[in-house]
C-alpha cells in the first residue's frame, strides 16, 4: 500500500498539486481511488495523512544521515549502509532516533526522496549579508571604453549607489588621524 500511496503522490508532485500546507483535496481523493483500486483497500483522508507524516520523518532522518560522512544508501538492500560499527555508533549517540534505522528497509526511498527533496530548506546557496559585502580594492585603471549613454536608474539601484558612497566616505574618515574640528558656537545677542 505504501508504495501504491508513493507512486500517486509523485504523479502529483510532477505536476504541482501541493498546497500550502500539504497537499490539494483532489490529490487525497486521487489516493484514496488508487488504493481501492489497486489494493482493495479502502482508506480514508486520516490514513494518507498519517502515512504522509511517516513518509517526512523518513525523509527526515534518512537524509541527516546520508549528509554525514560514512553513510550511503544501498539501492539493491533499500536501506542506509554503514562503513563501520564506529561510525554508526557515534551517530546514533547524537541521534536517538535514527537507531531504529540501521537495518530498516524502506521499499519507496526513491518516491520520498523525490516527493520530499524541494519542500525541505537545506541551507544550500544562502549567504549572510556580511558575506555578500565586497570591500573596495585599490585596482589600477583600466582603459574605459567609449562613452555610452546611461540608463536611468532604478530606485533601488540609486539607494545601494548612495550606500556605497557613504560607506566610502565613512571609511576615509575612519583612517585619517587628524582630528575632526569642532563645530564654532555662536553666542547669543
Amino acid at each position: 500500500m505504501d508504495t501504491t500511496l508513493s507512486v500517486v503522490l509523485v504523479e502529483h508532485h510532477n505536476n504541482g498539486d501541493h498546497a500550502q500546507n500539504g497537499w490539494k483535496t483532489h490529490v487525497y481523493n486521487a489516493c484514496i481511488k488508487h488504493v481501492k483500486d489497486t489494493c482493495d483497500v479502502d482508506i480514508t483522508k486520516e490514513n494518507i495523512t498519517g502515512k504522509i507524516k511517516t513518509f517526512d520523518k523518513q525523509y527526515e532522518i534518512i537524509t541527516k544521515m546520508l549528509a554525514q560522512s560514512g553513510f550511503g544508501w544501498d539501492w539493491v538492500k533499500n536501506m542506509v549502509s554503514v562503513d563501520s560499527e564506529e561510525v554508526w555508533s557515534r551517530y546514533v549517540e547524537a541521534n536517538k532516533e535514527a537507531r531504529a534505522y540501521r537495518n530498516k528497509v524502506v521499499h519507496n526511498w526513491e518516491s520520498i526522496n523525490i516527493i520530499y527533496s524541494k519542500d525541505h530548506a537545506t541551507g544550500a546557496g544562502a549567504s549572510t549579508g556580511a558575506a555578500c559585502v565586497q570591500e573596495p580594492q585599490d585596482t589600477p585603471a583600466v582603459e574605459e571604453a567609449p562613452e555610452v549613454p546611461e540608463k536611468r536608474q532604478r530606485t533601488g539601484d540609486a539607494v545601494l549607489c548612495m550606500m556605497g558612497k557613504m560607506k566610502m566616505y565613512f571609511d576615509d574618515a575612519l583612517k585619517t588621524t587628524e582630528p575632526l574640528p569642532m563645530p564654532k558656537m555662536t553666542p547669543p545677542t
